[in-house]
C-alpha cells in the first residue's frame, strides 16, 4: 500500500501520548510497509485490550519496542497500525531453514534474548509509570529486517507505580509461560514478566513451546520441569534445538540456561530484575547469582508438604488456569 491517506470504512489517526478512540483520519506516514492488526471488539476483552495497546504502546518508545503508528476505530472494528516486520514472530521463525541451515543460527537466538531484554528493561526501569507486559513469549517477538528483537503486543499490560509491588487482576496470557504467583494468586508484577522471559530463554534453546499437549512417545510436558530435569542430569545436550545439528557454543548454552533457571524460581523475590538479566546476559554477574541461588534449598513461601515443586503443579491446581488457556491464543 503506498503512503498517503487511509480511507475505507475505517478513518486513521496517529498514535499519540493524547489518546481518543474516536474515528478520526490523517496521513500514513511515508514509508515503504506497514503492519495491520485487526482487533475483534465483540471477543472478550476485545476493546479493553485495544485501548491497552494504544496508550501502553505510545507511552513507550525505544528500539527493542513496536511503535504504534496509528490506528482506526469504528462501532464495530478496532484496527492498529504498525511497522511491517518482515521476519515475522521468534515462534514462526525457530522452525524455518534456508538451504538446510536454520534461519535463527545461535548468535541470532543470542541476540533476540539481549533485544528483549533491553526492551523489558526499558519497561521495567525506565518508564514512569512502569509498565508490566504480562504475555512474554516467542510469539510476541517480533523480528525487524536485521533480526532484531522487537517486544509486541501489549494488549494485556498494565501500568504500575514504581512505589507499588503488584497488581491483582483476573489471569490472562498463556498456559506455559505464566508465572506461579500470578496463576496461584491473580498478583503480577515485573518478576511476572521475568519468569516470561526465562521461559522465552528455554524457546530459544531448545526451539519447543512452553507446553507440549502432544501424545507422542517423545512427549516433553511441561518444558522448564523437562529442562529442570536435564539440567540436574548434566544433560544440557539433549535440549538443544536438533535443528542447530550442535552448532553453538557450549558456554554460552550452560550460561543461557542458568539465567532461564534464575528467572524461572517459584519464588518471585528470588527472581532478578531485568536489568540484572541482561547484564548477566552481557557476561557481568552470573557466576555469583547462581552460585547464591544454589543455597536456597526450600523457597521460605513454601509452608506445607503440598505446596507444588513443580511448574506442572501449578498448572493443575490453579483455579484459574481455563480462563487463561482461553485467552492465550493469537492476538
Amino acid at each position: 500500500m503506498s503512503s498517503g491517506s487511509y480511507s475505507l470504512s475505517l478513518s486513521w489517526r496517529p498514535a499519540s501520548k493524547d489518546v481518543s478512540f474516536n474515528n478520526l483520519s490523517g496521513p500514513l506516514p511515508k514509508t515503504s510497509a506497514r503492519a495491520f492488526k485487526l482487533k475483534d471488539y465483540n471477543a472478550v476483552g476485545g476493546e479493553i485490550q485495544f485501548q491497552t495497546e494504544v496508550e501502553l504502546i505510545s507511552l513507550a518508545v525505544h528500539r527493542n519496542l513496536l511503535r504504534l503508528w496509528g490506528f482506526c476505530s469504528t462501532e464495530s472494528e478496532r484496527l492498529l497500525v504498525y511497522p511491517y516486520m518482515p521476519n515475522g514472530s521468534v515462534a514462526a521463525r525457530l522452525k524455518d531453514h534456508i538451504h538446510g541451515r536454520p534461519v535463527l543460527d545461535w548468535s541470532r537466538r543470542k541476540g533476540i534474548a539481549l533485544g528483549t531484554a533491553r526492551g523489558l528493561v526499558y519497561l521495567h526501569e525506565q518508564c514512569d509509570p512502569k509498565i508490566i507486559h504480562r504475555d512474554v513469549k516467542a510469539a510476541n517477538i517480533l523480528l525487524d529486517e536485521e533480526f532484531e528483537a522487537v517486544v509486541g503486543d501489549f494488549g494485556l499490560a498494565k501500568l504500575l507505580d514504581h512505589r507499588d509491588s503488584h497488581v491483582t487482576t483476573a489471569v490472562r496470557g498463556t498456559v506455559g509461560h505464566i508465572a506461579p504467583e500470578y496463576l496461584s494468586t491473580g498478583q503480577s508484577s515485573e518478576k511476572t514478566d521475568v519468569f516470561g522471559f526465562g521461559i522465552l530463554l528455554l524457546e530459544l534453546i531448545t526451539g519447543q513451546k512452553a507446553v507440549d499437549f502432544g501424545r507422542g512417545a517423545n512427549q516433553k510436558g511441561v518444558m522448564l520441569d523437562w529442562v529442570k530435569k536435564l539440567h540436574i542430569e548434566k544433560k544440557l545436550n539433549l535440549m538443544v534445538d536438533k535443528d542447530l545439528k550442535n552448532n553453538f557454543d557450549r558456554i554460552e548454552l550452560e550460561e543461557m540456561v542458568q539465567v532461564a533457571l534464575l528467572c524461572t524460581q517459584f519464588n518471585p523475590t528470588y527472581r532478578p530484575k531485568m536489568s540484572e538479566v541482561l547484564r548477566m546476559l552481557e557476561g557481568d554477574g552470573l557466576a555469583e547469582k547462581w552460585e547464591a541461588s544454589q543455597k536456597v534449598e526450600t523457597p521460605r513461601y513454601r509452608t506445607s508438604e503440598n505446596t507444588p515443586k513443580r511448574y506442572s503443579d501449578y498448572i493443575e491446581e490453579s483455579s484459574l488456569v481455563v480462563e487463561a488457556m482461553e485467552l492465550s491464543g493469537p492476538r
